[in-house]
């Protein structure tokens, strides 16, 4: 078994949710754009009030239109009540290269974000997903051009450059917008 990493090398990539029978089997909520690609990282490691804990697959199937799983520490629907919202992490060592203009949205959180008219808008905070694109949260700190916090669409057309070196997105965004 190997030892509990660091928590600043591990990203999130899924979450439990409710149990689904009475064998143990829990509801996955994945947050891969191939959902079940999830089970092909691993170890995965659940956070836990009591620090991180290894957990481990047993079995799997999509279920409808989401996933369920088995788990070796979830021996009966008992212990599954208790894990609904448990998060899932893995080391980051273990993920998938990503292509040259893609970007894992945990590499993107805390970049600075200044738009084309060299205006320091804030810093990102959260990426999430709508139905229609991923959505950058920019909350403004102390150096941001004002205290407006600012959600922005991470698109082609908003985004003009990532600079992983500098930590900065340049956006097609307005201030005023």
């Amino acid at each position: 078994m190997s030892s509990v990493p660091n928590a600043s090398a591990l990203m999130k990539i899924g979450q439990l949710k409710k149990p689904y029978g009475i064998k143990g089997w829990l509801w996955v909520f994945s947050d891969t754009d191939d959902r079940t690609a999830i089970f092909d990282m691993h170890p995965w490691w659940m956070k836990t009030a009591t620090g991180m804990k290894p957990l481990t697959v047993k079995a799997w199937r999509e279920q409808g239109t989401g996933i369920v799983a088995q788990f070796e520490q979830v021996p009966d629907r008992n212990v599954a009540e208790t894990m609904n919202g448990v998060t899932v992490w893995v080391e980051q060592n273990v993920l998938p290269e990503t292509a040259e203009d893609e970007y894992y949205w945990s590499d993107l959180v805390s970049l600075r974000v200044m738009n084309e008219q060299d205006e320091y808008l804030g810093n990102i905070t959260e990426m999430f997903e709508t139905g229609a694109h991923d959505i950058m949260r920019v909350t403004a700190n102390s150096d941001s051009l004002d205290n407006e916090e600012r959600l922005i669409p991470w698109h082609k057309q908003t985004v003009m450059k990532v600079n992983m070196t500098d930590k900065t997105v340049l956006v097609s965004w307005p201030s005023d917008y």
